[in-house]
């Protein structure tokens, strides 16, 4: 078994189909095959060796979806990074995954190149525009022999490494098989949507998160993959790009692109008729927004909730449900669906002891796409997976029909416009600075994202420094979108008996208006959970 063995299909069966358009660049399904064929041969020439990993950190164009299925061809790990990590960021993943090459764009060239020391020794960096003595992606491609067919790989063999933070502050790589990528691919077309050859995908997420895992499946049914290519997401162009080309899905989006799209939209300014499917997740979303989307867009979302350790795929919220509880102000509206083809879901006490419905507890999920684990991460593998069954850190319940609705979390991440972040990395780079004595980082409540970082803080004595000197400290050590958007300083914080600070002390004024505690929202406001 080998998922990219789906390229290959579709390539024989479709190939003069456009594959990747990006801008004004095409690639059919052949010159998508034959690239990342020849790539995967490239990497084994490097010497490379099926089963070893190789990071991608790369914005989103064709050479990232070559770049993934390249290394699952020759048999290798794929281990898609974030772009918008920082360059100690990225070390740490390569290092901890111990990759043997990284395919990367030009803009990390130069930042790759001052954290070498923290990489593997002997990583290969090949980049798409070399600058600083990198070896050449198109060189690679144009002098390499393609491989003969896909790399014969287990179903438990690892395909991808998935790095999601943890409460711990460092990154975790959860591991995807190739079986978890096939039922991915299955799930996706059994309950989101079933592709055609004659549908077009529009991605205007990274490629290297949830709107790659969508990927999978329009290749595996040979559709056109539309990327955005305006380096950030802009509605009117959205917009034009679904008129000009008749999009049919777009692969995936967070909440607060669906706000952006809702103050963008003009009714009549653009044909958007030919659009079936918007998926959204990541983070929660309004019932008032939602509502406003369904007017304007009509009754073509469909939400879905997961994490990285079950990717996308605990529950769902599908379109004729939308439809059908807007019209009849069906509660449900709020609710994250429920559960998908692969997974079975249940609700637990502290104990495990699972709970009747209607009760709240931590959510537990088991099935196909449940991963069997973390990369060289033994203790926080047993931990997540306990008693047969995978613990979210959410908190929720079931309806008596099965609907799966989202409360709060047990762990301190915040979900701000459907990034994850994780106030651990924050709070450890802040209590470097020369200046901080201590600090506290969790999320508020947020009109637009949702949540917003804040910190409070506490100077050492004789000591200064302000509320931007300390978010500006965060942006050099940290990705932009982790950094405190806000920071309050404190004489101290609060402990308990323990003498450990008192989170959610300090955090519950800010939410004590609010009927949930996630996602933030209006006093008394529902909201509709999710989060990646």
């Amino acid at each position: 078994m080998n998922a990219s063995r789906h390229l290959l299909q579709a390539a024989m069966q479709c190939p003069d189909a456009v594959a990747i358009r990006y801008g004004d660049r095409t690639e059919d399904y052949s010159q998508f095959a034959q690239r990342a064929s020849r790539l995967g041969g490239a990497l084994l020439d490097l010497g490379l060796r099926p089963g070893d990993r190789v990071a991608i950190v790369q914005h989103n164009g064709p050479e990232l979806l070559e770049s993934i299925y390249g290394a699952l061809l020759a048999g290798l790990v794929a281990v898609p990074i974030n772009s918008r990590l920082h360059a100690k960021e990225v070390a740490y993943i390569a290092s901890h995954s111990d990759s043997g090459a990284m395919l990367h764009t030009p803009e990390f060239n130069e930042s790759l190149c001052q954290v070498m020391s923290s990489m593997p020794h002997g990583l290969r960096r090949i980049s798409t525009a070399p600058s600083t003595g990198e070896l050449d992606y198109e060189q690679l491609v144009a002098d390499a022999q393609p491989l003969a067919g896909a790399a014969h790989r287990a179903p438990e063999d690892v395909a991808w490494l998935f790095y999601t933070s943890g409460t711990t502050g460092r990154p975790k790589g959860v591991i995807w098989t190739h079986q978890i990528l096939e039922h991915l691919v299955l799930d996706y077309l059994a309950d989101i949507e079933s592709l055609r050859p004659s549908d077009l995908v529009l991605h205007a997420a990274p490629l290297s998160h949830g709107s790659g895992t969508v990927a999978l499946a329009a290749i595996a049914r040979a559709a056109q993959n539309v990327i955005l290519d305006t380096g950030s997401f802009d509605p009117k162009t959205v917009f034009k790009l679904i008129e000009t080309h008749r999009i049919t899905n777009i692969a995936f989006i967070a909440p607060t692109q669906i706000v952006r799209m809702l103050q963008e939209f003009v009714p009549g300014e653009f044909d958007l008729s030919s659009l079936k499917c918007i998926t959204y997740g990541g983070a929660p979303i309004y019932s008032e927004h939602l509502k406003r989307a369904l007017e304007a867009f009509g009754p073509i979302f469909v939400q879905v909730f997961g994490q990285g350790e079950v990717p996308l795929t605990i529950s769902y919220l599908h379109k004729d449900d939308h439809a059908n509880f807007y019209r009849d102000g069906d509660g449900r509206l709020t609710s994250s669906g429920t559960a998908r083809t692969s997974a079975e879901i249940a609700i637990a006490d502290d104990d495990d002891n699972l709970l009747p419905v209607g009760e709240r507890g931590q959510i537990l999920v088991r099935g196909a796409l449940v991963m069997p684990g973390y990369w060289a991460n033994e203790s926080a593998t047993e931990q997540t997976l306990k008693n047969g069954w995978l613990h979210t850190g959410d908190i929720g319940e079931l309806d008596e029909k099965g609907y799966l609705y989202v409360v709060d979390r047990i762990k301190d991440m915040v979900v701000s416009g459907g990034n994850n972040v994780y106030p651990r990395e924050v709070e450890e780079v802040l209590t470097t600075h020369p200046s901080v004595a201590e600090c506290v980082v969790f999320g508020i409540p947020d009109e637009y994202w949702g949540e917003s970082v804040h910190a409070v803080v506490c100077l050492k004595e004789g000591t200064t420094a302000s509320a931007d000197e300390l978010i500006q400290y965060c942006v050099a050590n940290l990705a932009s979108y982790k950094k405190p958007k806000t920071v309050e300083f404190m004489e101290s914080l609060p402990k308990n008996a323990y003498g450990k600070v008192s989170k959610r002390e300090v955090r519950e004024p800010y939410w004590e208006r609010y009927e949930r505690r996630v996602g933030g929202g209006t006093s008394g406001a529902t909201e509709i959970g999710g989060n990646e």
